[in-house]
Formats: C-alpha cells, sequence, structure tokens
C-alpha cells in the first residue's frame, strides 16, 4: 500500500509540473497598447504606443497569481485575462525563447456599439443591458508566427478592473492561402462566444468582404438570427451553413479560384453591439505551359542557322524567367542565354504569356554533333522545361546518325550503280544479238 501511495503522490507531482510547464507556455503575451493621444486635434490622430502583457488563464475559476511586471511594462499595463476557449494559448504566438521573430500583438479601447449594416442591424433590434455593457472594453489583435494564426478578441473587464474576460474570439488558421487556377479554396475562419456572457445564444451575423487595389464588394452576409443571406451578385462563394451553428465555422468557399480572385478577404463576427474581424490573402500561383516549336528540327550542317521558338502561356503572377539550355551528347549541360524575349500578353483570364526565340548557329555556339535544346521557364509556381533534338550531320568523329546516314547514302548510289550497269548490260546485249541476225 506504502508503494501505490508513493507512486501515486509521484504521479500528482509529475502531472503538476506537466500543468506547470503548459501553463508557463501560455502564461504571458506580450502587446503593444494603441489609443489616441487625447487632444490631438489636426487631420491626422496622434496615437501613443506603449508595452504590456497578458497573464493568461484558461480556468475562470483558478486563483490570479500575481505577476512582477516587467521593468519596460507599466503596472497600468498589466491585464490578467480570463480566456476560457484558450485562444491565446496557441502555438504560433508562443515560440520557443530564444526564438528572434515575436509574435504581433496589439490592443486597442473597444467601444461597444449598434450595427449600422443591415444584416446585423436586427441583433441590436432590442437595448442590450446597459449594466453588461458598461465596463471597461478593449480588442486585441495578433499574428502567428509563419502565419498560421490569424487572432481577434473583444475582451470585456468591470470598470477600473485590470482582470478581462475573452468574450468574442475571430480566428483563421493561416493568413495567407495558395491556389493553383481551377482549384476549390477553402477561407478559414471560425469564432467562439463566451457562453457566460449574456450575448451568447443572443443571434450573430457573419459578413465576407474582398478588397484588392483600394476596390471591394460584399461576397457573402448572412444574418444568424434570421437564417437569412443578403443578396450580392458573387455567386462563387458558399457558407456551410449546417457548421456554422453546430461548431461555429464561418469558412469561406469559392468553387474555382481565378485570378480575379486574388486579394484581401475579411472574415467579420457581428454579437449585439460587438464585432471582430480577421483579414486573410489569397494568392493565386500557376505556373506556365511551354510549348517549344518546331517541334522537330530539321538535320542541320555546321554554319547553318536555325531559329527555335519557345511559348510560355497561362502564367501568374506576371514574374517569369525565360532561359535556353544545351545538353550535349555526352550529358553535359550549358546556358545559352536568353535568347530574344518578348513583352508580356495579358489574357481574357489575366493570366500571362511570354516567348522567347534562339538562334541556333553550330559554329558559333560550339554544338559540336548536336544534343538536346531545352526551354527552361522559371516560376514562382515551379520551373519548367521542353525539349527538342538537334541533329548536327559533317562533324569530325561521325555520331551513329551520321554513320547511319553516309551507309543509307552508300545503299542509294550502290542501287544507283547496280541498276545502271545492268541497263547498259542489257542495252549491250541486245545490239549483239540485232548484228548478229543481220549476218546470218
Amino acid at each position: 500500500m506504502r508503494d501505490i501511495s508513493t507512486i501515486y503522490k509521484l504521479s500528482v507531482i509529475v502531472f503538476a509540473l506537466i500543468g506547470g510547464v503548459f501553463s508557463s507556455r501560455c502564461s504571458v503575451l506580450e502587446c503593444w497598447f494603441v489609443q489616441e493621444r487625447p487632444g490631438g486635434g489636426g487631420f491626422s490622430t496622434r496615437m501613443t504606443q506603449e508595452k504590456s502583457a497578458l497573464y493568461i488563464r484558461t480556468d475562470p475559476d483558478s486563483e490570479k497569481i500575481e505577476h512582477k511586471p516587467p521593468s519596460d511594462v507599466s503596472s497600468s499595463r498589466i491585464y490578467y485575462v480570463s480566456d476560457p476557449a484558450s485562444t491565446f494559448c496557441n502555438s504560433a504566438l508562443h515560440p520557443p525563447e530564444g526564438t528572434l521573430n515575436k509574435p504581433q500583438c496589439e490592443i486597442n479601447p473597444f467601444f461597444p456599439q449598434a450595427s449600422m449594416v443591415k444584416w446585423a442591424a436586427p441583433l441590436t433590434a432590442s437595448a442590450q443591458s446597459p449594466i453588461y455593457l458598461s465596463a471597461d472594453w478593449y480588442s486585441v489583435a495578433a499574428q502567428g508566427l509563419n502565419g498560421e494564426l490569424t487572432l481577434a478578441n473583444v475582451m470585456r473587464a468591470p470598470s477600473g478592473s485590470n482582470e478581462p474576460s475573452v468574450i468574442l474570439s475571430v480566428f483563421s488558421k493561416t493568413s495567407i492561402i495558395r491556389s493553383r487556377l481551377g482549384e476549390s479554396v477553402l477561407l478559414d475562419c471560425g469564432f467562439w462566444v463566451d457562453p457566460s456572457s449574456p450575448l451568447h445564444g443572443s443571434g450573430f451575423a457573419v459578413e465576407w468582404r474582398y478588397q484588392f487595389r483600394g476596390e471591394g464588394r460584399l461576397i457573402v452576409a448572412y444574418d444568424g438570427m434570421n437564417d437569412r443571406f443578403s443578396e450580392t451578385s458573387v455567386t462563387d462563394a458558399d457558407l456551410d451553413i449546417a457548421g456554422l451553428f453546430e461548431s461555429r465555422n464561418a469558412s469561406l468557399v469559392l468553387k474555382e479560384a481565378q485570378v480575379s480572385h486574388v486579394g484581401t478577404y475579411i472574415c467579420t463576427i457581428y454579437l449585439p453591439h460587438l464585432l471582430a474581424q480577421v483579414a486573410l490573402e489569397l494568392e493565386v500561383i500557376e505556373p506556365p505551359s511551354l510549348t517549344v516549336y518546331p517541334s522537330s528540327l530539321p538535320l542541320s550542317i555546321p554554319g547553318q542557322v536555325l531559329t527555335v521558338h519557345c511559348e510560355a502561356s497561362g502564367f501568374f503572377p506576371l514574374s517569369l524567367d525565360l532561359e535556353w539550355e544545351f545538353t550535349d551528347a555526352e550529358g553535359k549541360k550549358r546556358s545559352l542565354g536568353q535568347g530574344s524575349v518578348t513583352g508580356h500578353r495579358q489574357a481574357s483570364d489575366k493570366t500571362y504569356s511570354q516567348s522567347s526565340h534562339l538562334q541556333l548557329d553550330s559554329a558559333k555556339l560550339g554544338l559540336g554533333r548536336g544534343g538536346e535544346v531545352s526551354c527552361v521557364a522559371k516560376h514562382q509556381g515551379g520551373t519548367r522545361r521542353a525539349t527538342v533534338t538537334l541533329n548536327i550531320i559533317g562533324v569530325s568523329a561521325p555520331s551513329v546518325e551520321d554513320s547511319m546516314a553516309m551507309v543509307a547514302v552508300a545503299l542509294v548510289l550502290y542501287g544507283v550503280i547496280k541498276v545502271f550497269f545492268w541497263t547498259f548490260s542489257s542495252n549491250g546485249m541486245s545490239n549483239e544479238d540485232s548484228t548478229d541476225k543481220k549476218k546470218k
């Protein structure tokens, strides 16, 4: 029994240590507190920026542990955050010690207000409790390392308190999505609402917007309270309504990625008087299709100049490097340069094309008995290659092809001589027969 008791005690200690390690990994998040400077005036808003620290508790009922603030952080910028969903505990926000790159985090004052968009207006048709809204509200935007997490939280703290609780969290697993043309694209977005908040169960709305170079449009807008979509001109995007209610999955699906889809997508979740949003970047990367012509080069002799063309088409984005490469009969490769490269051309689907042509002068380029001439296209989407075979005859140390060609020519000459000799012999014999007949 003593042994069992000892093992039990050791197990408790081990689990406590493990729990301490994991809690320390999620215990603190460094942020910048940003707000407008009072009395700024003028057209430009003056901002202040202060270092702050968020000490995270995933169990709201656990005892708050006082921490000595770092020397460069004011005690007024220390926050003890209750985060039951562990949204602040993602590993992308807590890199290993010694990591040079740090996650980005910014905290701002937040002011609850009724939404002005029509698909979220029903959420505030009946006023919320002024007692609940009369508090200190904050919004936190965080970006994990390597684009693995984009997070936006809205927090509420009793007035004058430094102990906020996460009320609404909107998040995406990645901030950058890359796709090939024609592929289905998933733009990840999920959200969480504090079950203990009066706002839980009072309805929500989802909005997806697209922005690119200063222009924007509404993609999808859904009123979850009344189960109603707002009309838009977009027909190639879908929300999973079942997943939206069951698991708070607000992800957007684009049926077929096109160049026109490239840009920023903003997922916004509305609650009564609250909103939070995350932004995602969609990149379409399509490598070129290569065509080399003529597809079969004619036999060449030393000094003869042949021209070969290469067409790269259907690629995006614009940047492309075209060059030529020669592989001799022994397998050695060397560059033949870029050749003459044309400007870019854009097709109706907004993909690009570009071409190059190369003059093959076997004497100047030192191509020997020939080999393979390749057009190589280097693009963000990958490297593509198209190859044609070049045969040069009449060069010393004939190749197998040269030997076969010479044998063929010899056979033809032999056949011609044979036919000529046979014809001459036949004519001679005919003349002799005629002479003999006359004598008789």
